[in-house]
């Protein structure tokens, strides 16, 4: 128990002056004229009111959940602490608290004198620390004290010893009887109280100290709780003195026999009850996400981004910040727990947590913009990195959707998606001929490696399979760079670039920014995907293909309710259509070529992804991969109708590392097994072809992919497995 300080004596002397005056005052008046004088007083309190004791705001722990809307990933919170109605509250636990806090709460108007002076005789003569104050006025402190709309000093005064404050209580407290019931009260206080080792309300001191809701609390855990709030960190089991806990629990027992809520037997029982904890600690913020949901934290984090630059949560950063921390807020997510479990699975799969390289991945669907799963081989944590090890195995920078100083990635030739729906919405069609060379000589000016006399001199990689006359399909299936430079020159880069960015393509890199801004109409090399970007922007612009043109912002809530149960005007998806249904129909027909698959035309002769089709059993699907210069960084874009998903491998802190040609492979199986994932028990559905007029006229017969699936051919591995690498894009 605290031992009065003498200050607090001093004040106890004063004012039980100031309370027998009081009482003699009220003694002395007609009965008539005091409740004439009560009520008036009363009323005129209640209309003068602090709002935070009319419309209670005090601040709640807000909590995001998984898409299915149980799945619990973390919670934010300054204050922890979480409002119930007082039907999910256990009996025991209401009635606990009464007996140890305000045996005659149900007896008062809100203020008890004869408790008080009775407080204030022991604590003069007895030198105890009662504190003689009903429930309603330890609401009213509470509440001044937490209020997050008065300033620090105003939060502070609601607990200084001042007869004034006390006054200002007993005032408040006999406003707030005339208005609200006993039950309201009561549930109000049990929302608020603190129980210490950071527990406020009865909510999360059920959930810290017994990990249990507080319908369920037990007798003895209802007589523990209600003991701590009087000196929550003395009495608290954790943090403080257990045997002064338990003490602390028969006093409330007692109590409780007392009052007549319990019998004296099973006052007996409960206090022989063996201390029983199981505590724990609730998650606050993205860096505490549940133990072994490494990549859950990312996409925690980008989550949070997006909270905050949505005006419905404030009109400033700050606010909408304070807003997470204090509101609280029931926010179901977009993350499909599968698909993540899938994705990280496959992202550790290829490189480990402690490897400077690393395979950031995103999923998006189709139509909604809503972001599935965000995974990368590192773990999203504050704590240091060995020396040497800038952002691994621990980092908390968004690898996977990119801002904060994350420009992202070459992605090589998926970045051919745009100049290909440039020019077919130029009035091109996937017939559109070319016969490529091994180099060809372009109009933009360049020097050293890569020229032919001042001017920029793309190669194919693989001139023996990819030289020769090409269309879209095959162009796209066998990743021509000649062909699809030749055909960005027809268009002009400029409306390639502008389509890219139409799609959702952010340059983060201010090189990148500056040259899309005044020398798009010469960025040649932009087709060959020179520029960075992330595996959140890339899937979204495929996602955008397989919804057949319709563009929507990537999104990661499906709901967001407020504690009244209003639901807020977020999460709906913002879409719009950017293309033409029918052009993005055909710039996925030839998508089905890398893959494996043949478009609804025959003209797929040749692929860089051929093992997706196997992986996804024939299931439709269509995607791109992707290699940058020397191979330092190798991608893969796959989609259905349901689902878009991009995987990126890149060292993020050293760009010149390259990550080589045969890790493009495992990104290959690792998006098309995550595909799997996400679409598992789900109808396959048909992408719908194009349209003749977008088709054009083939000119030559339907080819066979001369180069076998190495995953097929156990006989001789090596030799077909190198010579599908020369074939890859």
């Amino acid at each position: 128990m605290a031992t009065p300080t003498p200050l607090s004596r001093l004040f106890t002397v004063v004012l039980a002056g100031v309370l027998a005056g009081l009482v003699l005052a009220v003694a002395a008046l007609p009965g008539n004229l005091l409740l004439g004088f009560a009520a008036k007083a009363a009323l005129g309190n209640y209309a003068a009111l602090p709002d935070a004791l009319r419309t209670p705001a005090t601040p709640q722990r807000s909590y995001l959940y998984a898409n299915d809307g149980k799945t619990l990933i973390t919670t934010f919170y300054d204050v922890n602490r979480t409002d119930v109605a007082l039907t999910e509250i256990a009996p025991v636990m209401r009635q606990a608290i009464v007996a140890a806090e305000d045996r005659r709460f149900y007896d008062h108007g809100g203020v008890d004198l004869r408790g008080m002076l009775r407080a204030v005789v022991s604590n003069v003569t007895e030198g105890t620390g009662q504190g003689g104050s009903t429930l309603t006025m330890q609401y009213v402190r509470n509440v001044l004290k937490t209020d997050p709309s008065r300033t620090a000093e105003e939060r502070a005064a609601a607990t200084e010893p001042t007869i004034g404050r006390k006054l200002q209580e007993i005032r408040y407290a006999n406003a707030l009887e005339q208005r609200l019931g006993k039950d309201e009260i009561l549930n109000r206080y049990l929302n608020i109280a603190y129980f210490g080792s950071g527990a406020y309300g009865v909510a999360a001191a059920s959930q810290r100290y017994f990990s249990k809701a507080p319908a369920d609390l037990t007798l003895a855990e209802a007589a523990l709780l209600a003991g701590l709030v009087q000196s929550p960190e003395a009495y608290s089991p954790i943090d403080g003195d257990v045997d002064a806990a338990l003490e602390r629990r028969g006093y409330v027992l007692d109590s409780m026999v007392e009052t007549g809520a319990i019998t004296a037997d099973q006052a007996a029982e409960a206090r022989a009850e063996k201390l029983t904890l199981d505590p724990s600690e609730q998650a606050n913020g993205c860096a505490a996400t549940t133990s072994g949901r490494d990549g859950w934290g990312f996409f925690c984090d980008y989550l949070r981004r997006w909270w905050v630059a949505q005006p419905e949560f404030g009109d400033t950063v700050e606010e909408r910040e304070q807003a997470l921390r204090r509101g609280g807020y029931r926010v179901v997510t977009t993350l499909d727990p599968q698909t993540q479990a899938t994705a990280q699975r496959q992202a550790t799969g290829i490189y480990g947590y402690d490897n400077p390289r690393a395979v950031p991945i995103a999923a998006v669907e189709p139509g909604t913009g809503r972001v599935l799963a965000m995974a990368v081989n590192r773990h999203y944590s504050l704590d240091s990195n060995p020396d040497g090890q800038v952002n691994y195995p621990n980092t908390v920078n968004p690898l996977i959707s990119g801002g904060a100083g994350v420009a992202g990635y070459q992605a090589g030739s998926t970045f051919k998606l745009f100049t290909m729906l440039a020019a077919l919405e130029s009035g091109r069609t996937l017939s559109t001929g070319f016969d490529a060379p091994s180099r060809l000589p372009t109009r933009y000016a360049a020097e050293g490696e890569g020229s032919c006399d001042g001017r920029w001199c793309p190669a194919n990689a693989n001139p023996e399979w990819m030289d020769g006359y090409r269309m879209m399909w095959d162009g796209f299936g066998r990743s021509v760079n000649t062909y699809f430079v030749w055909l960005a020159e027809q268009v002009g880069p400029e409306k390639v670039v502008e389509m890219a960015q139409r799609l959702g393509i952010t340059f983060r890199a201010e090189s990148d920014a500056d040259f899309a801004e005044n020398d798009a109409a010469d960025w040649g090399a932009f087709t060959l995907g020179v520029a960075a970007t992330t595996p959140l922007d890339l899937a979204n612009a495929y996602a955008t293909v397989a919804a057949e043109g319709t563009y929507c912002s990537p999104l990661p809530v499906v709901s967001v309710t407020a504690p009244d149960g209003q639901r807020l005007p977020v999460g709906e998806p913002n879409c719009r259509e950017v293309l033409d249904p029918d052009v993005a129909r055909a710039a996925t027909d030839a998508a089905r070529c890398p893959v494996g698959q043949q478009s609804a035309f025959g003209q797929c002769n040749g692929g860089t992804a051929t093992a997706v089709n196997r992986i996804l059993d024939g299931r439709p699907v269509a995607g791109k991969t992707g290699s940058s210069d020397q191979a330092a960084t190798e991608s893969f874009v796959g989609y259905t109708p349901q689902v878009a998903i991009a995987g990126i491998a890149a060292n993020p802190d050293d760009p010149t590392d390259s990550v080589g040609a045969a890790v493009q492979a495992r990104v290959i199986d690792a998006v098309a097994r995550i595909i799997g994932t996400a679409v598992e028990g789900q109808p396959a559905q048909a992408f719908t072809p194009p349209s003749r007029e977008l088709v054009g006229t083939p000119r030559r017969p339907v080819e066979r992919d001369p180069l076998p699936d190495p995953r097929r051919t156990p006989d001789n591995p090596l030799s077909d497995f190198r010579r599908w690498l020369q074939n890859r894009g």
